[in-house]
């Protein structure tokens, strides 16, 4: 079984996926993110190019369900089709979260990592960042799951709320074993480890870089076990003050909401009235961000 861990940029993925990969039946992908079926291959970087199909086995290992987390591929117009012509038995399990949180925290992330600046952007303002496609794309969740629901049923989809994670991680893990249909298993579901928080992500010193590109030389089947290991123990040497450093965090605040809280709404209700999912929560606190009601839209 093909499976597509997909969704958006910090909406619990990487927690999820290291969960999950503990499960004996299946396999993630190597890396985690391969950014292979989609164009998007990250927050700025589009290839419409055909992708090496014969090359895509080669991200995992061992037997069971293979499982690709590149999140990226949600928002992806193109990803649907191609995955329908070379996996038409896929399924998805996507992982969502309260659309301003997630974009501010992206934005955050983007910062703090310099990916803006090493792409030749600059987001440093989040209005104006808002503005490009590259942020606001992974929050279009109405849009992007409408392009999805022309190439695959709706049952082909399990839609996790990333506060559920925190709150009944257990019961979460449960939900996608069933979904998937494979044996339950005993996981640590510790929520202070493999964590992606946009606070702790830091940009690569000049040393970091270094290491990074030299780590990159090393053959897969070679990496791939070390990689494991320090994430099965939530070790990431990148932080290592050496190999990194510290950037400004900016909150989430009012202003945010007020910038991309109108139009998300109306992602949301596309989304709900498309899938069923109850997003009463997440519009009830947008628009009390905004000082609206959620009944009305007026003060």
């Amino acid at each position: 079984m093909d499976v597509f861990l997909v969704g958006a940029p910090k909406a619990g993925t990487t927690w999820l996926s290291n969960v999950l990969d503990q499960h004996p039946g299946i396999s993630l992908s190597e890396p985690k993110e391969p950014n292979f079926v989609a164009t998007h291959k990250g927050t700025f970087v589009r290839d419409e190019g055909e992708p090496d199909w014969p090359k895509y086995s080669e991200f995992f290992s061992g037997d069971g369900v293979k499982m690709d987390g590149s999140v990226h591929t949600f928002a992806c117009p193109i990803a649907p089709g191609r995955i329908k012509s070379n996996f038409p038995e896929a399924r998805f399990v996507l992982c969502l979260r309260e659309p301003v949180a997630r974009t501010v925290s992206h934005w955050n992330m983007v910062r703090s990592t310099s990916e803006d600046k090493e792409n030749n952007r600059s987001w440093g303002d989040f209005e104006k960042a808002w503005l490009g496609d590259s942020l606001r794309v992974d929050s279009m969740y109405g849009t992007s799951m409408r392009n999805w629901l022309e190439h695959f049923d709706l049952d082909r989809f399990t839609i996790i709320d990333s506060s559920r994670m925190r709150s009944e991680p257990i019961e979460v893990i449960r939900e996608i074993e069933g979904f998937l249909g494979i044996d339950e298993w005993d996981y640590d579901v510790k929520m202070d480890r493999h964590a992606n928080s946009a606070s702790s992500n830091r940009k690569t010193t000049v040393v970091g870089a270094i290491v990074m590109f030299g780590f990159s030389l090393i053959p897969r089947f070679v990496k791939s076990p070390i990689v494991k290991f320090l994430q099965r123990r939530d070790w990431n040497i990148y932080r290592l003050p050496i190999l990194s450093t510290e950037e400004g965090y900016v909150p989430l605040g009012d202003q945010h909401y007020l910038t991309c809280g109108e139009e998300l709404c109306e992602e949301l209700a596309l989304f709900g009235s498309l899938t069923g999912f109850d997003h009463s929560n997440w519009e009830s606190q947008i628009r009390s961000r905004m000082g609206v009601s959620s009944e009305n839209g007026s003060e």
